[in-house]
């Protein structure tokens, strides 16, 4: 009787083990799945919905990977959303779960977001360590849906951060791996991205094509489109068809302007690829712009969506914090840990005060760089003109230079047209051959008008005439 109530009892034990690693895998393939579709669809208020539900159904079953689960998603989301100091307060509640947890594919997740988030803090090599930790994990994982979903994001963050430490040829190999893995158009619109930059037209389409049908079937607008109507507008953009990339970059303003809620820092790359794009094509209005747009998307603090933001985190971090402290009991926890948050958050806003005066400055000279550039611009074509000896060259010459004229004409109010004109040659320091050459003369009557040119302005005989002409504004 023993003997038959002990198997019993290890029957039983064995069932209720095996139910409850199914429970927990298909919370975990519905977590996941669920989440990363609202994150591509930029639907923050069900995402944040959804962990907050996963979260206390975790609780209930004494789940605690899936409560680690629940705190990368929403530190992934606030990576996003560049509020970098929720994000890691997220992923240290998630590190101390997963600390204590044999679960390779929680570890391999954590890792894969927490490289992504080093990226974001500029420190590419912990990035990279991370991502092979994360790579690690997952292979020891055993065989799911779940775990591919997990290596395609692997995979493609591994290429991306050899792409930026200029190991191409590896790179391109995970880039090849993760595309076997994805159905989505992502892995295709990285390659094509890497492609271009390293100047293969051809190969570049292809796959800016095919990530393109992929992620625009039936209309979709989420991340996914997001970033390859963006990436199919940097291509035409590269190589000047300057009609069809403001075509995709409009459709990814469109986009953006739905997933910004998740997508808050896109605007900004959106909004300098049109400045550039219209830089190019001489419109100047829509450049300085753009211009603007981008200098104000960068500084803008979306006070009431960070207040929301922020809301919405302390909340589920408070219930997590909780949840904690109720086990352990120790209150001290709460206050050391609020004195240091406040000390962090006071040394995070100094760090971004920082960034945002040296961004500004940047910007600044960036403004001031895209004025000298307008104002080359005129100055060629005005030279353009003058070579071509144009009637207009006098009507454009005068639009830039009204004070010039001007003085002339206050020294000697009888000077003729084609004088101002002789002398707006001069200005743009022409050279008496020069001069002769445009206006079809010989050298010999430049000289002479020169000479009455003197006469007429009173300039002294040892003045050089081009330094009396630099003298006037």
């Amino acid at each position: 009787m023993r003997i038959f109530l002990s198997v019993l009892l290890f029957v039983l034990v064995s069932c209720h083990s095996h139910s409850k690693k199914e429970a927990e895998k298909r919370f975990d393939v519905s977590l996941l799945k669920q989440n990363e579709k609202f994150r591509l669809a930029g639907a923050y208020d069900s995402l944040i919905a959804l962990n907050k539900k996963y979260y206390d159904q975790a609780n209930k079953m004494n789940y605690a990977e899936g409560k680690a689960l629940c705190f990368i998603n929403l530190a992934e989301l606030n990576i996003s959303l560049e509020n970098f100091q929720k994000s890691q307060i997220l992923f240290d509640n998630a590190k101390e779960i997963l600390d204590g947890s044999e679960d390779n594919i929680h570890k391999a997740r954590f890792y894969n977001v927490y490289g992504r988030f080093n990226v974001e803090l500029r420190r590419l090599d912990k990035a990279f360590q991370y991502n092979n930790e994360a790579m690690s994990f997952i292979k020891k994982s055993d065989n799911s849906e779940l775990k591919n979903d997990i290596l395609f994001s692997i995979y493609l963050r591994q290429a991306i951060y050899l792409t930026q430490k200029k190991e191409y040829e590896k790179a391109l190999e995970y880039f090849h791996q993760a595309k076997k893995l994805d159905n989505t158009g992502l892995a295709d619109c990285a390659i094509s991205d890497y492609v271009y930059m390293r100047r293969d037209r051809d190969s570049a389409y292809k796959y800016i094509t095919i990530a393109y049908n992929k992620a625009n079937i039936g209309g979709k607008e989420d991340g996914i489109a997001l970033y390859t109507n963006t990436i199919m507008g940097e291509y035409f953009l590269n190589y000047k068809e300057y009609d069809k990339a403001e075509v995709y970059f409009n459709r990814a303003l469109k986009i953006n302007e739905k997933t910004k809620r998740i997508y808050a820092y896109y605007a900004k790359y959106l909004y300098n690829d049109l400045r550039v794009l219209y830089e190019h094509t001489g419109d100047k209005e829509k450049a300085y712009f753009y211009l603007k747009a981008y200098t104000d998307a960068f500084y803008k603090t979306n006070t009431s969506l960070l207040a929301t933001i922020n809301q919405d985190m302390e909340s589920f971090i408070t219930v997590a914090q909780q949840d904690t402290h109720h086990r352990q009991s120790k209150i001290y926890w709460i206050v050391s840990l609020s004195f240091i948050g406040i000390c962090l958050l006071g040394l995070y806003a100094w760090r971004i005060i920082l960034t945002l005066r040296k961004r500004k400055k940047i910007l600044s000279i960036e403004a001031e760089n895209l004025k000298i550039r307008m104002n080359d611009n005129k100055q060629e074509e005005i030279i353009e003109l003058g070579k071509k000896n144009d009637s207009e060259f006098l009507d454009r010459f005068k639009e830039a230079y009204p004070e010039f004229i001007a003085q002339l004409l206050m020294i000697n109010p009888s000077l003729e047209n084609s004088e101002l004109v002789f002398c707006a040659m001069i200005k743009l320091h022409f050279t008496s051959k020069e001069i002769a050459s445009y206006t079809m003369v010989q050298h010999r009557s430049i000289q002479q008008k020169k000479y009455r040119i003197r006469k007429k302005l009173d300039i002294p005989g040892e003045t050089d005439i081009y330094h009396f002409f630099d003298t006037l504004k």
